[in-house]
């Protein structure tokens, strides 16, 4: 299985936030690009995709959402090898509302949906431990291209601001710094750009 992990220090830790405004809600209109490129192809949804989103905004640091949908996202319509109905932003903004509205009720919201009060690095060495290996987005890294990808990979990006350097220099005592070239791409299209490579390597 391929495991993205997105971390935003700004992301709101809360539901109450208006999906009219994302980029207000400490650019939660990141974390929702992410989660498109992440899981949708053409007329389809990828099955062997999990996406961590880790948030560490106010109100109530940190929220880690554990996102697999396997076969379908809640209350969209939307489900893995059938035609897709348009999904927006403000689906996919609806759904994380939800999660985080009910944090402290249970953490399964759904089948694939689990949301708990987790740090970066706490969720991080919980995946390194399962086996998983780990790769870290930095333009200082080996090109994506060059490298071989090992089975059960995760991948660790972080928004517009990226990492600060007391994060950027436990990442790499943890993982592998890995780049997709030297242009500055948004966030999804480091995902899109992934999963291509991931696609091609047959991973």
């Amino acid at each position: 299985m391929r495991q993205f992990l997105y971390f935003s220090n700004k992301a709101r830790t809360s539901g109450n936030f208006d999906t009219r405004d994302l980029m207000s809600a400490g650019r939660m209109d990141i974390a929702i690009h992410v989660f498109i490129n992440v899981f949708f192809l053409s007329h389809k949804m990828r099955q062997d995709t999990k996406l961590h989103l880790i948030f560490n905004g106010p109100p109530d640091p940190p929220k880690h959402l554990e996102l697999f949908p396997g076969k379908a996202i809640p209350e969209t319509g939307a489900e893995s090898g059938k035609n897709q109905p348009d999904i927006s932003k403000k689906d996919v903004a609806n759904l994380i509302k939800k999660m985080l509205y009910k944090y402290k009720r249970d953490k399964k919201v759904w089948n694939g949906y689990n949301i708990e009060k987790k740090s970066l690095f706490k969720v991080i060495d919980e995946l390194e431990k399962k086996g998983n290996e780990i790769y870290v987005l930095d333009a200082k890294g080996d090109d994506i291209r060059n490298i071989k990808i090992k089975q059960n990979p995760v991948f660790v990006l972080g928004d517009h601001e990226s990492f600060n350097k007391k994060e950027l220099k436990k990442l790499k005592s943890t993982g592998t710094l890995v780049s997709v070239g030297k242009p500055t791409y948004f966030a999804s299209q480091v995902v899109t750009i992934i999963n291509n490579e991931m696609d091609r390597q047959g991973i």
